[in-house]
């Protein structure tokens, strides 16, 4: 690509932070907001791109606790934090306590600074080799997990966090009893998605029952499920009493949620959508970011989802979507978006809402 091709990144600066943040270990929060790790999703570029829009904590995707998959490229480029601001948090997976505490020590000797262990993935893939949220189906095996994984990172002075589902199925809802026994083996921080195994992304989220378990717990405890809009999340807040939210689809195409939520969280009032040549800036250096992680080949077509998250509800962003995908170079991509918004700047100066998008197709 050519060098002068691409505009310098932009730093966003956001100081309304929530009146209480949390502490993980010995990491004080800049906020109470907290990125959900989402597979092939919150990549390095994407956390620190929300982090730098107000989340005060960003998950990893999962790193696979099978030794024989740690050299491969997509690990590696999983283990990337370079330049991510501290605390960094690294989800691992696996069904196997000795092996689990064996990831978390190589994650450690790779920049993670915290330990989140996966109790909560409903993909098939994952649970049918009985990792993520198959756990729960097996109390003793999911604690025994805990326990390992805690241990090894105690020499480390490393914290270890849970994130979990309300059970396996709406039948064997037992998010209580396990969050209970991994707090008495030492994890420092829950973060519970408010649905089941079973209901995958369907459904209502039961903030009742988050509600109970941070009644019941002495850790942090973080609600996540469907919060996606500054007023869900106050709702959310209320009804669960949590500690903080984590947010995960909702960021998808709009990592400014974070700071929506923590101005609306702090002042009772809502920020203007963002300016049009604002998010113009914000997806061209995340696309530069994104290309420099993952190459030519790859840094093109995992863009695509990315682009296609931000201008799915914007004017024309259906079409544009279609002639996306035909193009085969990161330059040209990154030119027909910087073209998108730049036409898109020609008739709004915020960013169009859902609403107004559909009145202008």
């Amino acid at each position: 690509m050519g060098e002068n091709t691409f505009e310098p990144s932009i730093t966003i600066f956001f100081p309304i932070q929530l009146q209480h943040s949390m502490r993980i270990g010995p990491y004080q929060l800049s906020n109470s907001l907290l990125v959900a790790p989402m597979a092939g999703v919150t990549d390095r570029p994407f956390r620190v791109l929300c982090k730098n829009l107000g989340a005060g904590y960003a998950v990893s995707e999962m790193m696979t606790s099978q030794p024989q998959l740690w050299a491969t490229q997509k690990s590696k480029t999983r283990m990337n934090h370079d330049g991510e601001n501290a605390p960094i948090s690294v989800q691992i997976a696996g069904t196997e306590p000795q092996q689990m505490a064996n990831a978390a020590l190589f994650n450690i000797d790779h920049g993670a600074q915290i330990i989140d262990i996966n109790m909560g993935c409903p993909a098939k893939k994952v649970c049918n080799k009985w990792a993520g949220s198959a756990l729960m189906q097996d109390e003793d095996l999911a604690i025994s997990i805990v326990q390992a994984v805690v241990n090894a990172c105690q020499v480390h002075g490393v914290p270890v966090t849970l994130k979990m589902r309300t059970g396996w199925s709406d039948q064997h809802q037992n998010a209580l009893s396990i969050a209970l026994k991994a707090q008495d083996v030492g994890i420092q921080m829950l973060a519970l998605h408010g649905r089941s195994r079973e209901q995958g992304y369907k459904g209502q989220a039961s903030y009742e029952l988050i509600a109970e378990v941070k009644s019941r717990l002495q850790i942090p405890v973080v609600a996540n499920g469907d919060i996606d809009s500054p007023e869900k999340a106050a709702m959310v807040l209320k009804a669960t009493g949590a500690n903080g939210l984590m947010i995960g689809r909702a960021a998808q195409g709009r990592p400014w949620l974070f700071r929506e939520i923590a101005h609306y969280l702090a002042t009772g009032h809502f920020l203007p959508p963002p300016l049009v040549t604002e998010v113009r800036q914000l997806l061209l250096a995340h696309l530069q970011d994104h290309y420099s992680l993952y190459g030519e080949y790859l840094g093109l077509r995992s863009a695509r989802k990315h682009i296609g998250w931000y201008v799915k509800a914007l004017p024309g962003g259906q079409a544009f979507r279609s002639y996306m995908n035909t193009l085969e170079d990161c330059e040209q991509q990154w030119l027909a978006v910087a073209q998108f918004f730049d036409e898109l700047a020609q008739s709004h100066t915020l960013l169009p809402t859902t609403e107004q998008s559909e009145n202008l197709n």
